[in-house]
């Protein structure tokens, strides 16, 4: 059989997902006349498009594409993100009516120690307030920069919030406009295989018979090619993150302040996100149906819009948790929610989407001999990379100590938690946690995201001893985060302020 060289790629389903992969294969191959890449987006399936919130590397993600900061704010009712805030993950009675907490975006070691040891004997205040100027600047709600800063640059680290539409449509935009990208508006009818080769072409409705060299599914839940035609099997794992349920809403946003982080209220059987834009907020209530019926979902959803939900269009979205067996099988690689979906905590749906994306690009297979090995080679680290998301996001749940409903009990069953995770908070629970429990470049969420967390829920760490030369370093450097916030607090303008002076001037070129 003739090894046939990869020079036409296709991504099937437009998105967020489907434009970022478009976008980053462009970009990548931009140097090779030869290579093309096309994208088929239905005009008759809408995007999901809830995922409003990222992490700080969307951002080198879109210098890679070209996409400027101004711009994205600009086009896209686009916010600063530098945290997310927790609330109600704890119990009433131990930790009060309105218990919070603070999963940061700046790195938690601003001297180089890890001061968890001593926030754990002093509990003076929140680890993140100890750590970092962020939850001091964020509960200001302030930006993380100001308009004289350089694009993707600040005084803290961010993300950003926005509206997922136009988001997309910025990126389709770039794609086609400055990246050379091939767009075709159809539905794909049919999917031609081979037991071999694996994708021979697609039909699509209006253009026919299409053939490609290499197949992106970003078709979303549905897994058009690698879940339906090539027959992956799907990892369930509804037994270990029960939420499968989201009841979703758009309101306007009339305040004055825009707050700096996505807010996550936990509830009897779940939790709801509420992220700012500059024009509007998204609210989205996630639960099981197990413990939740519809009706008590929309009465809780009802109760925190604080207005009648027939005013708003409410949608209802069905999560199917787990990930594909392979996320590349022959000439196929799934990408976004045809890959997997583990809910929006943590804004993980464009991180993984991003990430995978990314990790394809750094090595393209030039010809079809090349797959076999770059497929094992792709799926060995993303399916370590979906198993360290799922115990990440299982963490959230499995050390609450909330006892007010059945759900937040069966989280914490053993039988629910994987056996990677419930290792280290053995581990843990004995000595704190160090860089050296994190040993892969694959996790995409490390030592510094678990302190936040694990501190932030009040682990039940062992105190070890220090000595009294460590505590006075370590009480030095709080102290220097204290003296650095109060230098930092009045130079940094407000949320609403700085966005209104980036669509008047935006901010200088890198």
């Amino acid at each position: 059989m003739k090894d046939i060289e990869i020079k036409n790629y296709v991504v099937v389903g437009g998105g967020t997902a489907g434009w970022i992969t478009a976008s980053l294969l462009a970009t990548k191959l931009s140097h090779d006349k030869t290579k093309s890449v096309t994208l088929i987006e239905s005009p008759d399936i809408p995007i999901i498009g809830v995922g409003e919130g990222t992490v700080p590397s969307i951002r080198q993600t879109l210098k890679r594409i070209g996409i400027s900061e101004s711009e994205l704010i600009t086009k896209c009712d686009a916010t600063f993100k530098q945290s997310i805030k927790f609330a109600n993950w704890m119990d009433k009675e131990t930790h009060g009516e309105k218990n919070f907490y603070h999963h940061l975006f700046d790195y938690p070691f601003p001297f180089g120690d890890n001061l968890l040891p001593f926030w754990h004997k002093k509990k003076g205040s929140s680890f993140a307030e100890m750590v970092s100027i962020q939850q001091h600047l964020a509960e200001l709600n302030l930006a993380p920069k100001n308009i004289t800063d350089a694009e993707f640059t600040g005084i803290s680290d961010y993300a950003y919030h926005f509206d997922a539409h136009k988001f997309a449509q910025l990126l389709k935009e770039n794609a086609v406009e400055k990246l050379g990208v091939n767009y075709i508006s159809d539905n794909v009818e049919d999917v031609t295989i081979d037991s071999e080769i694996g994708i021979l072409a697609l039909k699509l409705q209006k253009n026919g018979m299409t053939k490609y060299d290499f197949y992106i599914d970003c078709s979303g839940f549905t897994s058009l090619i690698l879940g339906q035609k090539l027959a992956v099997p799907f990892i369930d794992k509804s037994n270990v993150i029960f939420s499968n349920k989201a009841l979703t809403v758009q309101i306007p946003n009339l305040d004055k302040e825009i707050p700096p982080f996505t807010i996550s209220t936990a509830h009897q059987a779940g939790w709801i996100w509420d992220i700012a834009l500059s024009t509007r907020r998204g609210i989205g209530l996630v639960y099981c149906d197990r413990y939740m019926s519809e009706d008590t979902a929309r009465e809780k959803l009802e109760k925190y819009v604080g207005n009648p939900l027939e005013e708003f269009n409410v949608r209802k979205i069905d999560m199917k948790i787990g990930y594909r067996e392979q996320a590349w099988n022959k000439n196929c690689l799934a990408i976004g929610l045809s890959q997997g979906f583990v809910e929006p905590l943590e804004a993980t749906a464009i991180l993984l989407s991003d990430f995978s994306a990314n990790l394809f690009c750094n090595k393209l297979p030039e010809h079809a001999s090349d797959l076999e090995d770059f497929a094992k080679h792709f799926n060995k680290r993303i399916t370590y990379t979906w198993e360290r998301v799922i115990d990440f996001v299982k963490l959230h749940y499995c050390i609450s100590n909330r006892t007010d409903s059945q759900f937040w009990l069966d989280n914490r069953d053993m039988s629910s938690i994987p056996t990677s995770l419930t290792e280290k908070l053995s581990l843990w629970m004995k000595s704190y946690p160090s860089k050296d429990d994190f040993f892969s470049k694959f996790e995409v969420f490390d030592l510094e995201n678990y302190l936040y967390v694990l501190a932030g829920m009040d682990f039940s760490f062992k105190d070890l001893k220090m000595s009294d030369h460590e505590l006075a370093r370590y009480e030095n450097q709080t102290n220097q985060v204290l003296k650095t916030f109060e230098e930092y607090k009045n130079r940094l303008p407000k949320q609403r302020e700085l966005i209104k002076k980036v669509f008047e001037n935006g901010f200088p070129k890198i």
